[in-house]
Protein backbone atom coordinates (compact mmCIF):
# COMPACT_ATOMS: atom_id res chain seq x y z
CA UNK A 1 0.00 0.00 0.00
CA UNK A 2 1.46 3.30 -1.09
CA UNK A 3 0.80 6.36 1.05
CA UNK A 4 0.93 9.68 -0.74
CA UNK A 5 2.49 12.64 1.03
CA UNK A 6 -0.15 15.33 1.45
CA UNK A 7 0.72 18.94 0.91
CA UNK A 8 0.02 21.16 3.91
CA UNK A 9 -2.27 23.70 2.29
CA UNK A 10 -3.78 26.50 4.32
CA UNK A 11 -7.30 25.12 3.71
CA UNK A 12 -6.26 21.67 4.92
CA UNK A 13 -4.71 23.13 8.06
CA UNK A 14 -7.80 25.25 8.79
CA UNK A 15 -10.00 22.19 8.34
CA UNK A 16 -7.77 20.20 10.70
CA UNK A 17 -7.97 23.05 13.23
CA UNK A 18 -11.80 22.89 13.09
CA UNK A 19 -11.75 19.12 13.63
CA UNK A 20 -9.19 19.30 16.45
CA UNK A 21 -11.33 21.96 18.16
CA UNK A 22 -14.17 19.41 18.42
CA UNK A 23 -12.53 16.46 20.21
CA UNK A 24 -14.85 13.49 20.52
CA UNK A 25 -17.55 15.23 18.44
CA UNK A 26 -18.95 14.12 15.14
CA UNK A 27 -19.37 17.03 12.74
CA UNK A 28 -21.00 17.39 9.34
CA UNK A 29 -19.58 19.20 6.34
CA UNK A 30 -22.28 21.87 6.78
CA UNK A 31 -21.09 22.50 10.37
CA UNK A 32 -17.49 22.75 9.18
CA UNK A 33 -18.52 25.19 6.41
CA UNK A 34 -20.33 27.33 8.98
CA UNK A 35 -17.32 27.34 11.31
CA UNK A 36 -14.90 28.34 8.58
CA UNK A 37 -17.26 31.01 7.27
CA UNK A 38 -17.65 32.44 10.80
CA UNK A 39 -13.83 32.71 10.97
CA UNK A 40 -13.84 34.61 7.69
CA UNK A 41 -12.32 31.66 5.84
CA UNK A 42 -15.11 30.34 3.60
CA UNK A 43 -14.22 27.08 1.83
CA UNK A 44 -16.41 25.29 -0.70
CA UNK A 45 -18.12 22.05 0.28
CA UNK A 46 -16.41 20.15 -2.56
CA UNK A 47 -13.00 21.18 -1.23
CA UNK A 48 -13.96 20.16 2.30
CA UNK A 49 -15.22 16.76 1.14
CA UNK A 50 -12.03 16.21 -0.89
CA UNK A 51 -9.79 17.02 2.09
CA UNK A 52 -11.91 14.95 4.49
CA UNK A 53 -11.81 11.89 2.21
CA UNK A 54 -8.02 12.18 2.03
CA UNK A 55 -7.86 12.46 5.83
CA UNK A 56 -10.07 9.37 6.14
CA UNK A 57 -7.65 7.50 3.83
CA UNK A 58 -4.73 8.70 5.97
CA UNK A 59 -6.39 7.52 9.17
CA UNK A 60 -6.67 11.02 10.67
CA UNK A 61 -10.46 11.21 10.42
CA UNK A 62 -13.26 8.67 10.80
CA UNK A 63 -16.31 8.90 8.58
CA UNK A 64 -19.72 7.71 9.77
CA UNK A 65 -22.64 7.12 7.43
CA UNK A 66 -25.51 6.39 9.76
CA UNK A 67 -28.47 6.14 7.42
CA UNK A 68 -29.77 7.38 4.07
CA UNK A 69 -31.53 10.38 5.67
CA UNK A 70 -28.63 11.74 7.69
CA UNK A 71 -25.55 13.47 6.25
CA UNK A 72 -22.22 11.76 6.85
CA UNK A 73 -20.38 12.98 9.90
CA UNK A 74 -16.67 13.07 10.59
CA UNK A 75 -14.55 12.78 13.69
CA UNK A 76 -10.91 13.66 14.16
CA UNK A 77 -9.08 10.53 15.37
CA UNK A 78 -5.45 11.58 14.93
CA UNK A 79 -3.35 12.46 17.98
CA UNK A 80 -5.57 12.93 21.01
CA UNK A 81 -8.12 10.43 19.71
CA UNK A 82 -10.97 10.35 22.27
CA UNK A 83 -11.18 6.60 21.75
CA UNK A 84 -7.43 6.22 22.19
CA UNK A 85 -6.10 2.81 21.26
CA UNK A 86 -9.03 1.06 22.90
CA UNK A 87 -11.96 -0.48 21.09
CA UNK A 88 -14.65 2.17 20.63
CA UNK A 89 -18.16 1.43 19.43
CA UNK A 90 -20.87 4.03 18.85
CA UNK A 91 -24.54 4.36 19.72
CA UNK A 92 -26.91 6.55 17.71
CA UNK A 93 -30.06 7.93 19.30
CA UNK A 94 -32.94 7.49 16.87
CA UNK A 95 -34.79 10.44 18.43
CA UNK A 96 -32.21 13.25 18.74
CA UNK A 97 -29.55 11.87 16.39
CA UNK A 98 -26.75 12.07 18.96
CA UNK A 99 -23.76 9.78 18.32
CA UNK A 100 -22.23 8.47 21.56
CA UNK A 101 -18.80 6.87 22.11
CA UNK A 102 -19.08 3.52 23.83
CA UNK A 103 -16.22 1.68 25.52
CA UNK A 104 -17.48 -1.68 26.74
CA UNK A 105 -15.59 -4.82 27.74
CA UNK A 106 -18.67 -6.95 26.97
CA UNK A 107 -18.72 -5.74 23.37
CA UNK A 108 -14.98 -6.31 23.08
CA UNK A 109 -15.77 -9.91 24.09
CA UNK A 110 -18.28 -10.15 21.25
CA UNK A 111 -15.66 -8.86 18.82
CA UNK A 112 -13.22 -11.49 20.09
CA UNK A 113 -15.90 -14.20 19.76
CA UNK A 114 -16.65 -13.14 16.16
CA UNK A 115 -12.97 -13.44 15.31
CA UNK A 116 -12.31 -16.74 17.11
CA UNK A 117 -15.51 -18.60 16.26
CA UNK A 118 -16.59 -17.03 12.96
CA UNK A 119 -13.28 -15.75 11.52
CA UNK A 120 -14.78 -12.29 11.17
CA UNK A 121 -12.94 -9.15 12.21
CA UNK A 122 -15.35 -6.51 13.47
CA UNK A 123 -14.45 -2.87 12.78
CA UNK A 124 -15.47 -1.35 16.11
CA UNK A 125 -14.92 2.23 14.96
CA UNK A 126 -17.53 1.71 12.24
CA UNK A 127 -19.99 -0.28 14.36
CA UNK A 128 -23.07 1.72 15.33
CA UNK A 129 -25.87 0.55 17.63
CA UNK A 130 -29.25 2.22 17.20
CA UNK A 131 -31.64 2.97 20.05
CA UNK A 132 -32.74 5.81 22.34
CA UNK A 133 -30.37 7.77 24.60
CA UNK A 134 -31.19 8.24 28.29
CA UNK A 135 -32.11 11.91 27.82
CA UNK A 136 -34.70 11.13 25.11
CA UNK A 137 -35.97 8.12 27.03
CA UNK A 138 -36.61 10.37 30.05
CA UNK A 139 -38.77 12.69 27.90
CA UNK A 140 -41.14 9.96 26.70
Amino acid sequence: MSIKVQYRTQQREELLDCLRAAPGRHVTVAEICDQLKAKGRPVGTTTIYRHLERMVDEGLVAKYILDANTPACFEYIGEGNPCGDTVCFHCKCEKCGRLIHLHCDELEGIAAHLLEEHHFTLNAHRTVFYGVCSECAAIT
